[in-house]
């Protein structure tokens, strides 16, 4: 059974632990719900991958956090994770945790929030979120909005991106450069960027932007197109979710994962 532990208050901030099998550290995976940062969804999103990473031997961090119209958005939804992340190393269960491997998995918005988290170490002196405690190594963006400022011209979510950040790239062009993952590269993490070719909620290309602009300053980044839908990358029987099982049993931290 998950482990509930609350990093701040409030009912939106908590995390939900699971450990795998075994007394020794284990490699920890942080699932983070999408949703366009809207409360229409939430961890209940989360809990089935985590529930399947902790059954092949991953220790599961479920996350919950605010979002817009609850206290989240600008910069709630942000500090939020970070915070999320960083309490990890003051849990009671902190001696089963291998923190120096801690890959985050991201779905949509959350794919967004799992990029952001994987580049937060280069945000300047009191942007929220910076300084992290607890660093990714890895991270699996499952259709995420990668590109801020593409997304917004896109208008995904009908005007989510505004929402999120409450105005257009012109009119707080700060928060863009804070949020957007695009402009925190290079990482120097491991990143597997999956999508669905029939995505019709976030377009592959943004999933193919990030890519190139990690790739051209010497980031490792792997882009898998699979069939299916938006949704299909968060079912655990589908094989888009097999694809990031597998490149998280096998790809993470060693050679490309053909």
């Amino acid at each position: 059974m998950p482990r509930v532990h609350r990093y701040g208050p409030g009912p939106d901030r908590f995390l939900e632990l699971t450990l795998p099998q075994g007394a020794g550290p284990a490699p920890v995976v942080v699932v983070l719900h999408g949703g366009f940062w809207r409360p229409a969804y939430g961890i209940e999103l989360a809990r089935p991958l985590a529930a399947d990473l902790a059954g092949t031997g991953f220790a599961a961090v479920a996350v919950e956090y605010r979002r817009v119209g609850a206290g989240g958005g600008w910069p709630g939804t942000l500090e939020d994770v970070a915070a999320a992340v960083d309490s990890l190393a003051d849990l009671p269960d902190a001696t089963r945790l291998d923190l120096t491997d801690v890959t985050v998995v991201g779905h949509s918005a959350g794919g967004h929030l799992a990029a952001w988290l994987a580049g937060r170490h280069r945000l300047p002196p009191g942007a929220p979120g910076g300084a992290p405690r607890v660093r990714m190594t890895a991270a699996v963006l499952q259709a995420g909005v990668l590109d801020l400022s593409a997304a917004d011209e896109q208008d995904l979510g009908d005007g989510a991106v505004r929402a999120f950040l409450g105005g257009a790239p012109r009119d707080v062009p700060e928060r863009y450069a804070a949020a957007d993952p695009v402009r925190l590269l290079p990482t120097g993490t491991s990143v597997l960027c999956v999508h669905g070719a029939a995505d019709d909620d976030v377009p592959v290309q943004q999933s193919q932007r990030y890519a190139a602009a990690a790739l051209a300053v010497g980031d490792r980044v792997e882009l898998r197109v699979v069939p299916g839908d938006h949704m299909t990358l968060i079912d655990p029987a589908s094989g888009a979710w097999a694809t990031t099982r597998d490149w998280l049993a096998h790809g993470r931290a060693g050679a490309p994962y053909a």
